[in-house]
């Protein structure tokens, strides 16, 4: 709730911390656009730091503003989901066009699939009550779903899986977080190894290191994680190479 994350920000702001840390795009540009260039902010989990007019150069941030970006392994992503449905050729996603970070992978997304063999069709939700059904908005049309690193969706994750599973369309995530909650499979970070490399930015901070002086960071490692189980539930089966090799197995 845009509203809410401003609200939250102001009051941090008002308390006059030594650093405050936004977790997300939406949360982040609450807090730059409350904090003024007056508090040190380091974000972190933000996909297009630029493209969300955080920082004005990645390199050289200046002003009072840095951070740790999560842009997703998109090409990964795409040859994950090929080596699993090697005949697939349509991948619908669902994603919230209010998002900046949503719009950032989506415009991404979109210059990589031609090359990699697939059709994107677009299902938006601009809020989490909106995500069941844009799932179903996508039956009948795509071989596979693909729910990239947003907000909005990820917080109404289940229901897009219910569909999933009731049509049986396999179901893959941007994050591996979402693995254990019915994605089939992700390839992405640990985000709580990203944690300790955004709390390292802040250490430079604390120890009074100018924000703008420090380059915007990107995440670092990826981890396969997949989900027996939810393959099962959507008809899919996973080699046992690609199980062996994965990172953490769900069952």
């Amino acid at each position: 709730n845009p509203a809410t994350a401003a609200q939250i920000a102001r009051q941090f702001v008002g308390e006059s911390p030594d650093v405050i840390v936004p977790i997300s795009t939406p949360s982040a540009q609450a807090v730059v656009s409350a904090a003024g260039g007056t508090i040190p902010v380091v974000f972190t989990a933000v996909t297009d730091p630029e493209g969300a007019q955080l920082v004005d150069n990645a390199k050289s941030p200046g002003g009072n503003v840095t951070g740790v970006s999560d842009l997703s392994p998109l090409s990964d992503h795409l040859v994950m989901v090929r080596s699993i449905l090697p005949q697939s050729a349509t991948l619908g996603v669902i994603y919230n066009p209010g998002e900046a970070n949503s719009v950032a992978l989506m415009e991404k997304l979109g210059e990589l699939a031609p090359g990699a063999g697939y059709e994107i069709v677009e299902a938006t939700a601009t809020k989490s009550s909106e995500v069941q059904q844009a799932a179903r908005s996508l039956v009948g049309k795509v071989d596979a779903i693909y729910i990239p690193t947003d907000n909005t969706v990820v917080s109404a994750f289940e229901a897009a899986v219910q569909v999933a599973v009731e049509s049986k369309i396999p179901l893959f995530a941007g994050d591996t977080d979402s693995v254990k909650r019915g994605a089939i499979a992700a390839v992405g970070f640990n985000y709580y190894d990203i944690g300790k490399q955004t709390a390292a930015v802040v250490v430079r901070v604390l120890k009074g290191e100018n924000p703008g002086d420090i380059p915007v960071a990107q995440a670092e490692g990826t981890n396969l994680v997949v989900n027996t189980k939810a393959a099962a539930e959507m008809g899919v089966e996973l080699s046992p190479g690609m199980v062996a090799s994965a990172a953490q197995v769900i069952e």
